[in-house]
C-alpha cells in the first residue's frame, strides 16, 4: 500500500494501520538493547505514541538499521515524547545521529508534546541507521520512527554526496486550522504545520492586513516537488502590501536549502496584477528578482517554487514579501520549506 514506507512503534509490540492508513510495526527486531515500556498517560494519544523505547545512559551508540535502496533520497522522522515514563520528571537530553553523523540534540521542553526531527538523506548504502547516544540528562529514548521514500529527482542538492538536509520549517500558509497537512493528501506523507499555531517565536511580527484565502478549484502541483493540493490551495494575501513573518530556525546559522510555494488561487480581473519582492534584512540580492506568480508559473492555479539550494541564513530569521510599485494587489504565500545543509561523516574506517 505504502512501497517506501518504515513505520515503526517503538516499544510497541504488536503491528496495526492508524487512522490515516499508515502501516505501523513494532521495532523489537530492528534494534539491540533497549527497553520498552508503556507510558503512564495513554488517554488521547495516538497509538504509536503510547509506548517507547528506552536506553542506557552509558557510553554506547544505539542503532536502528533499515533496509533501503541505495542511490535513493528517504526523509527520516524520529519522534520523542516524554510522558514522564521514568517517574523522574528530570527532562531528558541526548544525541541523535544519522550514521557516524551528528544529526541533532534532542533536548526536551514538555512531557507531553512529541519533539520531531526530520531529514532528507541520500541513501548511500543498502542499510540506513538511526542511533541514540550520550546522555547528558536523563535516558535516551525513542517513541517512532519512520521512512518515505522519494521519487525520481524530488530533493536533488548538488551536495547531497557531502551533506544532509535538516527540516527546519515547512509550513503551510492560510492553513485550515491548526492541523497539520500529511499523507494520504501528501503522497510522501511529508508533515505541512499549520501557520496558525501559537507558540514561541513561530511566525510572529505578522504584517497587519494580512488575511488567509482559499480555494476549493484544483490547483496542479505536479512538477518538481510535488507540494501536496491541499496545502497549495490555501494561502496568505497581504492586503496592505506585504506579508511579514519572524522565525527562529532549529540548527542555525548556516547553510540553508530554501524554496517557497506560490500559486495564483485568486480569479483576478484582467487589468489586476500581482507582483512582488523577497525582501530580507541584510541581504540586498534577495532583492532582485520580481515574482509574478501567474506569469511564473504559466497559469493560474498553478505551482511556481522558486528557492535557493545552498543559502546563508541566521537563526532570528525575518523577511518580507513586498509588492511592487506597479502591482495592484498585494504579495501571496501558498508554503514554504527551510532546511540545514549537514555535513555527512563516515566515521573512522574500523567502525
Amino acid at each position: 500500500a505504502q512501497p517506501g514506507f518504515i513505520s515503526l512503534d517503538c516499544g510497541g509490540a504488536d503491528d496495526y494501520t492508524d487512522g490515516i492508513g499508515i502501516q505501523w510495526t513494532s521495532d523489537a527486531k530492528l534494534v539491540f538493547g533497549g527497553q520498552a515500556t508503556n507510558l503512564p498517560v495513554q488517554n488521547q494519544l495516538q497509538k504509536q505514541y503510547s509506548t517507547l523505547r528506552y536506553f542506557p545512559a552509558d557510553t554506547s551508540k544505539y542503532c536502528y538499521t533499515m533496509n533501503v535502496r541505495t542511490r535513493t533520497r528517504y526523509l527520516v522522522r524520529a519522534s520523542f515524547l516524554y510522558g514522564n515514563f521514568d517517574n523522574s520528571n528530570v527532562y531528558p537530553k541526548f544525541d541523535l545521529s544519522l550514521g557516524a553523523t551528528p544529526w541533532s540534540t534532542v533536548i526536551i521542553d514538555d512531557a507531553d508534546t512529541p519533539v520531531v526531527e526530520e531529514a532528507i538523506i541520500l541513501a548511500a548504502a543498502p542499510t540506513l541507521s538511526v542511533c541514540l547516544s550520550n546522555a547528558s540528562t536523563g535516558q535516551p529514548f525513542i517513541s517512532t520512527l519512520e521512512l518515505r521514500q522519494f521519487n525520481g529527482s524530488l530533493y536533488y542538492t548538488d551536495y547531497e554526496a557531502q551533506f544532509f538536509l535538516a527540516l527546519s520549517a515547512r509550513i503551510n500558509f492560510g492553513a485550515d486550522g491548526n492541523k497539520s497537512v500529511r499523507y494520504p493528501d501528501d503522497p510522501f506523507d511529508r508533515i505541512w504545520e499549520s501557520d496558525s499555531l501559537r507558540r514561541a517565536n513561530y511566525l510572529v511580527d505578522v504584517a497587519p492586513g494580512t488575511e488567509r484565502i482559499t480555494t476549493t478549484k484544483p490547483v496542479f502541483v505536479g512538477t518538481e516537488l510535488e507540494p501536496p493540493e491541499k496545502v497549495m490551495q490555501t494561502a496568505v494575501v497581504g492586503q496592505n502590501g506585504s506579508l511579514n513573518y519572524r522565525l527562529d530556525l532549529e540548527g542555525f546559522p548556516g547553510n540553508a536549502w530554501a524554496v517557497s510555494y506560490f500559486a495564483e488561487i485568486e480569479d483576478l480581473a484582467p487589468d489586476e496584477t500581482r507582483k512582488f519582492k523577497l525582501v530580507v534584512p541584510g541581504m540586498p540580492l534577495f532583492s532582485k528578482p520580481t515574482v509574478d506568480v501567474e506569469e511564473n508559473a504559466q497559469g493560474k492555479y498553478r505551482l511556481y517554487q522558486p528557492g535557493y539550494t545552498n543559502v546563508t541564513l541566521p537563526f532570528v530569521f525575518s523577511f518580507e514579501f513586498k509588492k511592487t510599485n506597479d502591482s495592484s494587489k498585494g504579495p501571496i504565500l501558498n508554503a514554504m520549506e527551510i532546511y540545514k545543509h549537514v555535513q555527512i561523516t563516515m566515521g573512522s574506517q574500523d567502525g
